[in-house]
């Protein structure tokens, strides 16, 4: 045990090549301008935090809330200004704890923006606050010549590292599953999207095809992280992965995460690499000690040990819930499962019931909701909940204290049958919002 705390000790302060951490800082917040310009070019920024009436949240962030009319627009501004200073290396610091907290903000304030993405954004924008990626090529490092160093401790490295091979390995975990592995609904998937590939797209509709493009990611995912740290693997994995991502880009449409990943693996690659190609000649600096960890160091290790205990940690819990968790979605969120299912909305209506006048009222949820929000609230028995209580406070605002809200949710999910994914005779009105397992969800019918 002491042999091998010594040689993770090793490998979190021995010194590693700055440029890795430059090139990264640079790509992430280029990408991330690219992402805040998306959002205004598309009008996004009113359609999912300006005109809806309702948010959904998630557990424990209920106190998250967009801000106020146009001043969200001055959030997104900010936020791009925060990852154009990141990208450039002024003031970096501040920038990095600025983008982290205003797009996990943004994050937090829509449940129905949930993007596995996103959530990867927010993640690695907490490590970049930790990693001096500002110690060379960037405004910080001519302003202040004495943090310039061509050395970086090896933890600031596999911090990284560690953040983007998660999404990888979880992302194979997840796809070990009983639909999966009968190739659904990848196979729905591609037979639609056969026109999309010239080449390719004829044998979409073969089964061979359906279960090697199946059985082919999952493998892929799963070791993705071992053949990347593997010198002999590392460029024939990268370059699978690269046609992975492309191949997903014209399949579906997933915003940045293809192009975000295809640049962020390369930091797997060795760290002086961007230096080689680029002929940087980054400032020296002598290496530092490695015979011991300082006691800023031990507090910094310490709290990524936690960190990444975390990461490991958060897409397992779902084994905690009984049921399918494609079907009733406790712990799906944060838990990297990415384009697993195909789940469809049948039929959605509330029904508010006074029990002291008899009196009902049948309730389309798309009178108050956007169609993105009533499509994503549909098939999340959580979100139904929020809904539910929602118009439960409506309806005690008008003078019904007594009033029940019911559910009426029919969701097809994958090639099984249409089915109740709530029980409709349940009040959700006085049902308590919590993360423990939900009893009225209603068992996944069909799941052999």
């Amino acid at each position: 045990m002491t042999a091998i705390k010594s040689v993770l000790v090793q490998k979190l302060v021995e010194p590693r090549n700055i440029s890795i951490l430059v090139y990264f800082r640079i790509i992430f917040g280029a990408i991330m301008i690219w992402e805040v310009f998306r959002y205004f070019d598309h009008d996004w920024i009113a359609d999912y935090w300006i005109d809806p009436v309702f948010h959904f949240t998630y557990y424990g962030f209920d106190w998250v809330k967009p801000l106020p009319g146009d001043l969200m627009y001055v959030h997104f501004i900010v936020m791009g200004i925060a990852a154009a200073c990141m990208m450039i290396g002024f003031q970096y610091r501040i920038a990095s704890v600025a983008f982290f907290v205003l797009f996990s903000w943004m994050f937090l304030a829509e449940q129905t923006r949930y993007l596995n993405h996103f959530y990867l954004v927010c993640l690695v924008s907490f490590v970049l606050m930790f990693v001096p990626a500002n110690r060379a090529l960037s405004v910080d490092s001519i302003l202040n010549k004495k943090i310039r160093t061509n050395y970086v401790p090896g933890w600031s490295l596999w911090a990284l590292r560690c953040q983007v091979g998660v999404p990888y390995f979880f992302g194979g975990i997840a796809k070990i599953n009983e639909d999966w592995l009968r190739a659904e609904p990848l196979r729905s998937w591609l037979s639609e999207r056969a026109d999309t590939f010239p080449l390719l797209g004829q044998y979409f509709t073969e089964e061979w095809f359906v279960y090697l493009f199946s059985y082919g990611s999952l493998f892929v995912d799963l070791f993705a992280v071992v053949f990347l740290l593997w010198r002999k693997t590392r460029i024939p994995m990268y370059v699978i992965l690269v046609s992975f991502h492309l191949i997903n880009f014209q399949l579906f449409n997933i915003g940045i995460f293809p192009w975000f990943m295809i640049f962020a693996t390369l930091i797997f690659f060795e760290p002086d690499w961007p230096q080689k190609l680029t002929r940087f000649k980054i400032p020296q600096k002598p290496p530092f000690s490695i015979s011991s960890l300082t006691k800023n160091q031990k507090i910094i290790v310490s709290l990524f040990c936690i960190f990444l205990i975390f990461n490991f940690a958060m897409p397992l819990r779902h084994f905690a819930y009984p049921g399918e968790v494609n079907w009733t979605e406790e712990g799906h969120n944060f838990s990297w499962h990415m384009k697993l299912r195909d789940k469809d909305t049948m039929y959605v209506e509330f029904i508010a019931v006074d029990p002291v006048t008899d009196e009902e009222w049948y309730i389309d949820p798309h009178d108050e909701l956007s169609d993105r929000q009533v499509s994503k609230m549909s098939k999340r028995p959580d979100m139904v909940l929020q809904y539910a209580h929602f118009l439960a406070d409506q309806f005690r605002n008008d003078g019904y204290p007594e009033i029940e809200i019911y559910a009426d949710v029919e969701i097809l999910l994958n090639d099984r049958p249409p089915q109740y994914l709530i029980d409709p005779n349940v009040d959700l009105a006085k049902q308590p919002i919590t993360i423990a397992p939900k009893s009225w969800i209603v068992p996944l019918e069909n799941h052999s």
